[in-house]
């Protein structure tokens, strides 16, 4: 374990947006025993205009202009930093050359922010953990001087449109040059070391405290009506989108399968507004729950499906879901793909919709107390604290060597 180090976070992720993310869970428990600054990501001059209406670009902007600090202490070892900086919109920038020189401009108005910031709590022996921050953070160890420079990938980014004009070419470069590469699937890490042999999937946290059969008392009043049917109820419990989810796919289980009932919890695009399945008797959309109501339907459910689509995008992401859908003890039919090798001995992995119909009905016909017991004691070793030891492991291989 590292203890009584300097860690400068730095990601995609802010602490004033309203969407949680892996780097954020990871920054509070790497600040259990060392000390944390994280840099919340500066705002660029297109996203200050297009987003003016936004309340964190308002605030943003607002804290620049006033008297406020930007360097926050939230808790024992931990600040967090507003930079106050604009950066250049360059992102989109087609000419390598142009981008270059702008980028390089960019990262040094961030470590600009980030030295004052080190310099008033004194960190030394500096190691940057980089969340997906190609752009912004590529110069960032050399600028700053720290000692260990990580970077963590998590989803594959260069996939989405978004990142693939500069992301292509930045990231793979990024990752050669850092110190340690950590992935948080088999797939990503792969990816990484074409780039990098130093590239190590490290797992994934997940807290599942709140997913506990015995915190339910009654079910919710959306399902009373679905339960009183008596059919095995398949359910899925996430965002409905088509670039993530096959509608095929559920389409033909709830055809398949007219004495079963299919219940989707959460918010829909419009691919599954408009799709057959509002057309199903046995279909029930219950639309989106807060966080601390998902557990309640969960518990009710005799198979979880988690129907990804296989693409750029999906296929190397960790399913965090799964975790979530094991830790109650849930048969669990999923895609199968290399990042869900890690669940291989406790889930169902199909791989075409005839797969999916008949590992639902071979997860209703194998299901035991047994099985629930040992899904439960997988998903609840999939820690923070056991993520975060995986990463300083691999970090202090690397200072070692």
């Amino acid at each position: 374990m590292i203890k009584n180090r300097d860690i400068v976070v730095v990601g995609l992720a802010a602490l004033d947006s309203r969407i949680g993310s892996n780097v954020i869970n990871l920054a509070h428990e790497f600040a259990k025993n060392n000390r944390v600054l994280y840099v919340n990501y500066p705002i660029d001059r297109f996203t200050m205009w297009r987003d003016k209406n936004d309340s964190v670009v308002q605030n943003r902007v607002q804290r620049m202009k006033s008297d406020e600090p930007n360097l926050v202490k939230l808790e024992d070892n931990f600040w967090t930093l507003y930079p106050a900086t604009i950066l250049e919109s360059i992102s989109q920038l087609p000419a390598n050359w142009l981008f270059d020189i702008l980028n390089k401009i960019n990262n040094k108005r961030l470590a600009k922010e980030v030295n004052k910031a080190i310099k008033r709590l004194v960190f030394t022996d500096i190691i940057v953990f980089n969340d997906t921050d190609m752009f912004r953070s590529f110069y960032l160890k050399e600028n700053i001087g720290a000692k260990t420079y990580v970077y963590y990938t998590r989803d594959n980014m260069i996939a989405v449109d978004f990142w693939k004009t500069q992301g292509i070419r930045i990231e793979a470069a990024l990752m050669a040059k850092s110190d340690l590469v950590v992935a948080n699937s088999t797939y990503l890490a792969e990816l990484a070391q074409r780039f990098n042999p130093n590239s190590f999937y490290v797992g994934q946290g997940c807290d599942v405290s709140i997913f506990d059969k015995k915190l339910i008392a009654t079910p919710p009043i959306d399902m009373e009506p679905i339960l009183a049917l008596k059919k095995p109820i398949v359910g899925y419990i996430g965002v409905l989108f088509n670039l993530r989810l096959d509608i095929e796919v559920l389409e033909f289980l709830a055809k398949s399968r007219p004495d079963y009932s299919f219940v989707f919890v959460g918010p829909e695009d419009e691919a599954f507004s408009a799709s057959e399945l509002h057309r199903q008797s046995n279909v029930f959309f219950l639309g989106s729950k807060q966080m601390e109501e998902l557990p309640a339907y969960l518990n009710y459910f005799d198979v979880a499906l988690n129907p990804q689509k296989l693409n750029e995008v999906t296929i190397g992401n960790y399913p965090r879901k799964i975790d979530e859908y094991l830790a109650m003890g849930k048969p669990t039919v999923a895609t199968k793909t290399e990042a869900m090798s890690v669940f291989a001995e406790y889930t169902y992995l199909a791989a075409t919709k005839e797969d999916y119909l008949a590992l639902v009905d071979l997860a209703l016909k194998e299901n035991s107390p047994e099985k629930e017991k040992a899904r439960e004691k997988f998903a609840r070793g999939h820690t923070w604290e056991a993520n975060v030891n995986e990463i300083y492991k691999r970090i202090e291989q690397i200072e070692k060597a």
